[in-house]
């Protein structure tokens, strides 16, 4: 990874974790170490995860993932935004949802090559759609079983919340698959059109096929 041409907002979070990490130290505050100390490490855990399998992260990608994570995370559990602000919780499950619309289209699109003549934007829509839910399912089950078998409160209110988190994910995995028609429709006032944009073009390798230059 190159460390020196992060985004500012990247290195911001960084430089922020690790002051954190000092402090709490300092301080012997162990839990709120661990969580920054972690937060930092699984900020980092993506770009390293992809490269090995020889894929690029534009910048965008990567401001947005290290700032989810930092949301979730730290600011979610260190300094409990979850019980403080209850749309931060919606906010979370919709954001991820989106990102998992995006990467399910885009894993889709892959396998066309980037042929975008070839690849029907209605249906590859669908089937990121499908995959971002897909996903979102299974983390409520997720949520489920670990409240069931160690007696955890991650569903909080129970079905009201896993409701309303599979009605979030559901929004969300259509705004990121809606944004990959507009991508294959050539729409590009949508921005979420130009992060897929900037991921096909950094990694030409994957969308040999793909024209948009």
């Amino acid at each position: 990874m190159d460390f020196q041409n992060q985004n500012v907002i990247v290195k911001l979070i960084w430089a922020g974790l690790l002051v954190a990490v000092c402090v709490a130290l300092f301080t012997a505050r162990w839990s709120l170490a661990f969580v920054a100390l972690v937060t930092f490490a699984l900020t980092l855990f993506p770009t390293f995860f992809v490269e090995r399998f020889q894929i690029k992260l534009p910048q965008s990608f990567i401001v947005l993932i290290v700032s989810f994570v930092f949301a979730t995370i730290f600011l979610g559990e260190a300094f409990d935004f979850y019980e403080r602000y209850w749309w931060w919780d919606i906010t979370m499950h919709g954001a991820s949802a989106i990102g998992f619309g995006l990467i399910g289209f885009l894993f889709v699109f892959m396998l066309f090559e980037g042929d975008r003549y070839r690849a029907p934007p209605v249906a590859l829509s669908f089937i990121a759609f499908c995959i971002a839910v897909t996903i979102g399912a299974a983390w409520e089950i997720f949520e489920f079983s670990m409240d069931q078998i160690f007696g955890l409160n991650m569903q909080k209110s129970g079905l009201l919340d896993t409701m309303g988190d599979l009605i979030v994910d559901m929004i969300g995995a259509a705004i990121g698959a809606i944004a990959g028609f507009f991508f294959l429709k050539r729409w590009r006032f949508i921005g979420l059109a130009y992060m897929i944009r900037d991921f096909v073009r950094t990694n030409r390798h994957f969308y040999a096929k793909n024209d948009d230059d």
